[in-house]
């Protein structure tokens, strides 16, 4: 019961993370510690597993994908997706700062955390940390792409996004605000249920999630200093992101008009800056950056256990 709890909690704190542009659910779970069995149980689903279920050798196709693990993961991700859509859209309209200062303490702390996972330090992990950290730092400006609701290119957000949501230090709704589609996924299409925007969505997430996890695995097996150090420089990337005070571009059609949405401005992309002046503001700031990495501290220490247990 302590370890369904455990587990739920740590899916619900990954499905916040999905929902923040610039925070990675896979960054929730390498430093909550699940994150290689997470991958191996999502492997798993492969033809042998299809011919056990088809069989009806449940028990068997249970212990053999790790069903319960994932059951009670992805539950907690379901949980906070729907529950916080409409939350984090109030405190990003309300208390922006705030909010990005918290998840920039969680990153800041996840650097430390992630990156002592590796092994031995040496010439190649520290070139694949800095690869990852210059790859981030790219994606981080580019540009994002206009809306588009065609069913094929819904498919495609689904998979590319579930990848990097994976993918510890690439955010998933940092690549769908790249893809023009942010608002539409995350936040509209949840809030209203609108299936004509999942369905295609959630085909693209179940496929690219079950293709991606088998490299992710290989290269856990073959490469795992390597790749523990590029995703912390990804993670160390993403601090440019996520740096609480921005200045807001926002977006226009072709002749240069500001686009309106619900009587509101589209924000196309953050800018990062320095606060304006040093008020209460920034001082509250940097207290609850504070409480982000106080919050990844007490995760890490319980997060051991459910790491490598069942993983194949």
């Amino acid at each position: 019961m302590k370890e369904t709890f455990q587990l739920i909690f740590k899916g619900m704190a990954m499905g916040a993370a999905n929902i923040i542009p610039g925070v990675s659910g896979g960054t929730i779970a390498l430093i909550t510690g699940i994150f290689e069995r997470l991958i191996s149980a999502i492997k798993s689903i492969d033809l042998k597993a299809v011919k056990l279920f088809f069989t009806g050798r449940f028990s068997q196709f249970a212990e053999y994908i790790d069903f319960w693990f994932l059951v009670r993961v992805f539950a907690g991700v379901g949980i906070a997706i729907i529950s916080l859509a409409r939350i984090f859209e109030f405190l990003f309209e309300q208390y922006p700062v705030y909010i990005w200062a918290y998840f920039f303490g969680l990153i800041v702390a996840s650097v430390y955390f992630v990156g002592k996972t590796v092994g031995k330090w040496t010439m190649s992990t520290a070139i694949t940390f800095i690869i990852g950290a210059g790859i981030a730092l790219a994606i981080s400006f580019l540009s994002p792409a206009v809306e588009n609701r065609n069913f094929f290119y819904l498919i495609l957000c689904g998979a590319v996004a579930v990848c990097s949501m994976i993918l510890p230090g690439i955010s998933g709704s940092f690549v769908l605000i790249l893809m023009g589609n942010y608002r539409l996924v995350a936040i509209d299409a949840i809030n209203t249920l609108d299936f004509n925007v999942l369905t295609p969505v959630l085909i693209g997430m179940a496929a690219g999630l079950i293709a991606f996890s088998h490299f992710l695995s290989w290269l856990f097996s073959h490469y795992k200093d390597q790749t523990i150090s590029l995703l912390t420089g990804f993670i160390f990337g993403s601090l440019a992101v996520i740096w609480p005070w921005k200045r807001i571009i926002y977006a226009s059609d072709i002749n240069g008009a500001q686009l309106i949405k619900e009587g509101k401005p589209v924000v196309e992309r953050y800018i990062a800056s320095l606060p304006q002046q040093l008020d209460a503001e920034v001082f509250i700031a940097v207290l609850i950056m504070i409480l982000g990495a106080v919050t990844i501290w007490l995760i890490e220490r319980n997060a051991s256990p459910l790491n490598t247990s069942k993983a194949k």
